[in-house]
């Protein structure tokens, strides 16, 4: 007679969620100095000489800092992303970005699900009404939608982490939209890190609302609604069908 293995208590399905939060409430208050721009101006000259000296080991370091960064949701995403363009450039700064943001969202969206999101997305579909309804609408056009989350950035980064982990979205739908998504606004504010060497000298601070003026939340809106045009065309579809 066999004795099955017991299931993971719930705890330790949550320690990963529980470490994030620990790691995020410690690094709010013991790096939000350091993850600055203050702090980018004041070491600029020897971080480009370590770059320098060290491209490879920089670049890697970087990454992984960026993924830190996000997946802990620390203080300094933003300078960091304009860090990657002061350091490496255009590209492959922007490609360091991007790579660190995914990254470190799938990390995040992969702790949430496993500590609450599985056990929440069993309820949803365990139950009936509107919040179904919407949940499952989601999930059928989960990639327009995360999609345009991601060009148009409404709402806070952790928050677009964090919902699709707590309705069951796929992980593949989740980096692939992510990854994709991100990458106009990564370029965008990698490009401003271009020119932040000649910002800090003259003693101005970089536009961080760049990305919402016309010339370029235009375009971003206009991608949105296209991304938007395969889940029109399928409740028409379904409308003439019924």
């Amino acid at each position: 007679m066999t004795i099955p293995d017991p299931k993971p208590s719930a705890w330790r399905a949550r320690l990963p969620l529980i470490a994030l939060v620990v790691v995020a409430a410690i690094g709010a208050f013991a790096l939000r100095d350091y993850l600055s721009f203050d702090a980018l101006r004041d070491n600029r000259e020897a971080l480009l000489a370590f770059r320098d000296a060290n491209y490879a080991l920089t670049a890697l370091a970087f990454v992984a800092a960026y993924i830190a960064i996000v997946a802990f949701s620390l203080p300094g995403a933003t300078p960091a992303t304009l860090t990657g363009g002061f350091l490496f450039g255009l590209f492959p700064g922007a490609l360091f970005n991007i790579l660190g943001a995914t990254i470190g969202a799938v990390l995040i969206f992969l702790a949430v699900r496993t500590g609450l999101g599985k056990g929440l997305a069993e309820k949803i579909d365990a139950s009936d009404g509107r919040v179904k309804r919407m949940t499952q609408a989601i999930r059928d056009n989960g990639a327009s939608v995360l999609f345009s989350m991601r060009l148009v950035p409404v709402l806070p980064f952790f928050v677009a982490n964090v919902i699709p982990a707590l309705i069951g979205v796929r992980t593949s739908v989740f980096a692939a939209t992510t990854f994709f998504g991100i990458i106009p606004g990564g370029i965008i504010y990698t490009w401003v890190g271009v020119g932040l060497g000649e910002v800090f000298a003259r003693g101005e601070t970089p536009n961080l609302g760049i990305i919402f003026e016309p010339h370029i939340i235009g375009p971003l809106l206009g991608l949105a609604a296209l991304s938007f045009l395969p889940t029109i065309v399928k409740s028409i579809r379904k409308e003439r069908k019924a």
